[in-house]
């Protein structure tokens, strides 16, 4: 009877425990965090643009992030999107982590591409109305990475700029 006891209350005690995120996987950002990601969301399936800026993030240009490249300056550059379209085509050089990624894995999926803490990190998505980069970048800020730019406009602006791209894995 007391051994049913001890494991009714270790069940007990682990249910609270991912219920309140705890000890949940990818349950390492805030909830404020996670509530502007649901808000990005909404206006991307509403097909309505992402705001503007956000504090604490630079953004760069596709004229600005080509010239970094060309120069061989050290940063990083995330790819924010779904496999799918990384594969499909997608800057030369970048790297993807998707916010998803980062919801379902925590801070690990980060440290799985190599980010680092003081790493210069460069965002992309789809564009201006695609909320991946933007939820990218806040879950990078909740989770004290500082030197993120983000690049709004997105691979259509790279495109069209006739600016390189790469594909396959």
């Amino acid at each position: 009877m007391k051994l049913v006891i001890r494991l009714f209350l270790v069940v007990a005690v682990m249910a609270s425990l991912i219920m309140t995120g705890s000890i949940a996987s990818g349950q390492q950002f805030s909830a404020g965090a996670l509530k502007q990601i649901e808000e990005l969301k909404l206006l991307s399936r509403d097909k309505k643009d992402i705001p503007e800026s956000f504090a604490g993030v630079k953004k760069i240009t596709a004229i600005e992030l080509k010239s970094w490249i060309d120069q061989k300056k050290k940063f990083v550059l995330l790819d924010n999107r779904v496999p799918a379209d990384f594969e499909k085509e997608r800057i030369v050089g970048a790297k993807r982590l998707s916010p998803d990624d980062l919801i379902a894995k925590g801070i690990k999926a980060a440290e799985a591409v190599g980010l680092k803490k003081d790493d210069i990190i460069v965002n992309y998505c789809n564009g201006v109305k695609c909320w991946r980069s933007s939820g990218a970048i806040v879950l990078l800020q909740d989770a004290g990475y500082k030197n993120l730019y983000w690049f709004r406009d997105g691979i259509p602006d790279w495109i069209k700029k006739g600016y390189p791209t790469a594909e396959g894995k």
